[in-house]
């Protein structure tokens, strides 16, 4: 058996999705334009499968703080904080996430995915128990595969099932560490934080939270559902990332929990990867600020959103269950959303296709994310698009097409 050979069917897949002209892990964006437009295949293409929450890959502020960083730092560290050292840049980061949450620490990684591989492997370990909602991130069950504790899985969004098996573990000795997500990746859902929170202290276990796609997004000040819901205060961790509503890359971890200052010295994702370079921390210490300073971006994302989930309803398409900064289309099979997907490519719109990998009950999905810099034209035309297309695949019921036409 050939190193390879595992993989063969899945191989066999891609192939054939090459061979149909649609590639959705081969596009070349040929060049960035702004936050929500990029040449693609020669084409001028709305942008709406980005991540780009407030649109400030391209604030001038924080493409200044880059590109100043860079003339006066350098390039890139070319090593790890615990052997190269750390900038004074790298620590004023972590005291200005920590204010922005009300924490004692933090602690910045290079990646988001880092962040949440390196803490949740680190945190519990054998003898202890991960207690994780079924449909986590990626990164979340990657973290389960690191740590020699005892993995549990709940019903997605379910307190009652999370409480079922917390209580089940009562009389258990060891630590217990229930993760779980503000909004979700794929149907762009929001976690009953409240009351997940209330069933984990009940039970005396410990809570961290993946605020990824949720900071800015949501919370008065922009820090995600902890605050949203009043649970700041609760929380054990807020695990976060720079490369969505910030802009940029990397991920933090921050909590009031004393000792946490060890994680520098266990947590290998950390401890074995070269550090953030100058630019990137500049660039998210000044989008930082731009979401403390400019609370206007945060409505009008929820504007477009609100924008696009109601078009896409009332045309009759299947989403997520409520509004968020993501809206999942639902197909009815994998090759109907890649000839969807590839029709919305040539007609200028891009979006991310989910269904290679895993989804929430394996649900092929378009799946699109708002961003406050999209217009109400170019996000009307998107709705546009969709309804023809979908009229098109006959994807649409005939009173809604009638509806909408």
């Amino acid at each position: 058996m050939g190193l390879f050979d595992r993989h063969a069917q899945l191989l066999d897949f891609y192939r054939g999705v090459q061979a149909t002209g649609a590639d959705p892990i081969g596009v070349t964006m040929e060049r960035v334009l702004s936050p929500t437009e990029a040449i693609i295949n020669g084409k001028r293409t709305l942008l709406v499968g980005t991540n780009n929450y407030f649109g400030l890959t391209f604030d001038p502020a924080c493409i200044e703080a880059a590109v100043e960083a860079t003339k006066a730092e350098g390039t890139g560290t070319t090593g790890s904080r615990i052997l190269n050292g750390s900038y004074t840049d790298h620590k004023d980061l972590e005291r200005e996430l920590a204010d922005f949450y009300g924490m004692k620490h933090c602690m910045v990684f290079t990646t988001g995915y880092q962040a949440n591989l390196g803490l949740i492997s680190t945190l519990v370990g054998e003898g202890d128990y991960l207690v994780i909602d079924a449909d986590s991130h990626a990164s979340i069950y990657d973290a389960c595969k690191q740590t020699q504790a005892t993995i549990i899985r709940f019903k997605h969004n379910d307190p009652a099932s999370l409480e079922a098996r917390l209580r089940r573990l009562d009389r258990e000795p060891g630590n217990k560490l229930v993760v779980v997500e503000g909004i979700y990746s794929m149907l762009g859902d929001t976690a009953p934080l409240k009351e997940f929170v209330a069933v984990t202290k009940r039970h005396g276990a410990y809570i961290m939270v993946d605020e990824a796609h949720s900071l800015g997004a949501l919370g008065e000040h922009g820090r995600g559902l902890v605050e949203e819901v009043g649970v700041l205060d609760q929380v054990d961790f807020v695990v976060g990332t720079f490369s969505k509503t910030l802009g940029a890359i990397g991920g933090f971890a921050v909590s009031n929990h004393d000792g946490f200052d060890v994680l520098r010295l266990t947590t290998r994702a950390y401890m074995f990867t070269a550090s953030l370079p100058p630019s990137i921390v500049a660039s998210v210490r000044a989008a930082l600020r731009v979401v403390r300073a400019r609370p206007e971006l945060r409505t009008r994302l929820w504007a477009n959103v609100a924008t696009l989930y109601d078009g896409l309803a009332d045309a009759g398409f299947q989403l997520g269950p409520q509004h968020g900064p993501v809206v999942a289309v639902q197909l009815p099979d994998l090759q109907t959303a890649i000839a969807m997907w590839r029709a919305l490519l040539d007609e200028g719109i891009y979006v991310n296709i989910a269904g290679l990998q895993a989804t929430p009950g394996g649900v092929p999905l378009l799946r699109c994310s708002l961003s406050a810099a999209h217009s109400q034209a170019q996000l009307e035309q998107v709705v546009d698009t969709f309804v023809k297309l979908g009229t098109a695949f006959g994807l649409l019921k005939p009173q809604k097409r009638a509806a909408v036409g």
